[in-house]
């Protein structure tokens, strides 16, 4: 199958370097749409469709495949090679950024630099590790989406968003994620929301700026704060922000931050 039409791949704008921006969990490309034509203006940008979700090609899901962060982070670097890509920069949001990482660990010469926007390798708790979540809660979560999957799309999206002062940005990730293919979703929640890859960061090579909210219900600051100790290249920037979205509820103040990392 084209690997550009099985992910709705797009290609944008002008510049010496190329940008490819990885969508976190039940979003589709659109949801870059604060920050990509800013971008576009001085780099060359790739969008793409994570399976489930957007224009992918649903025909195309194997469960098998997708049953673990390794099916996508194969679509990632089919991509890359697809396009010829090289000495690349990933922009990735929360599970996005850990396809990101996973992709530069496996072909780190394809990779020049990692933007992670609110990343977590677990987020469930452990004795030695917070990751926000106790187990019962994962379950609790991935259950109400199996009886009524509209009803966790709403309360998902204010979880996450974390912006009640503005409502509009929540019924608009709630609606992304009830457009999604929802057996997909589902599996790929449980992907998401069970996987482990703490064991992964001492791994990471490539160059890579951490970026978290001060307040983050899904990604809290002891994640932050256990990546940077982590992972051997990293810096760490917490913006003083609400939520877990920050390149949809504070565009400007994220882009500063890109671009002032890619610039350095």
């Amino acid at each position: 199958m084209d690997i550009l039409k099985r992910n709705n791949v797009r290609v944008f704008g002008h510049g010496p370097r190329t940008l490819l921006l990885v969508n976190g969990y039940g979003c589709d490309q659109s949801i870059w749409g604060s920050v990509a034509p800013t971008l576009a203006k001085q780099f060359r940008v790739v969008l793409f469709d994570q399976m489930g979700a957007g224009d992918a090609d649903f025909a195309a899901y194997e469960p098998d495949k997708y049953a673990s962060l390794a099916g996508y982070t194969q679509d990632l670097l089919d991509i890359c090679r697809h396009l010829k890509l090289t000495q690349v920069t990933l922009i990735g949001h929360s599970v996005g950024a850990m396809i990101c990482m996973l992709a530069a660990i496996e072909e780190p010469g394809l990779f020049r630099q990692l933007l992670l926007l609110c990343p977590s390798p677990c987020y469930t708790n452990h004795p030695d590790y917070h990751g926000g979540f106790e187990q019962t809660d994962i379950d609790s979560m991935l259950a109400y989406m199996e009886t009524d999957f509209v009803g966790w799309a709403d309360s998902f999206a204010h979880f996450v968003m974390g912006t009640p002062d503005r409502p509009s940005l929540v019924m608009e990730l709630s609606h992304r994620f009830c457009k999604n293919d929802q057996l997909i979703a589902k599996q790929f929640a449980r992907v998401t929301f069970t996987s482990d890859n703490r064991h992964d960061l001492e791994r990471v090579t490539t160059p890579c700026l951490l970026v978290q909210c001060a307040q983050d219900l899904v990604a809290p600051l002891e994640v932050g704060a256990y990546l940077l100790a982590a992972i051997p290249q990293a810096t760490l920037v917490t913006l003083p922000i609400s939520g877990h979205c920050p390149h949809v509820s504070a565009p400007l103040e994220t882009l500063t931050v890109l671009q002032s990392f890619m610039a350095a």
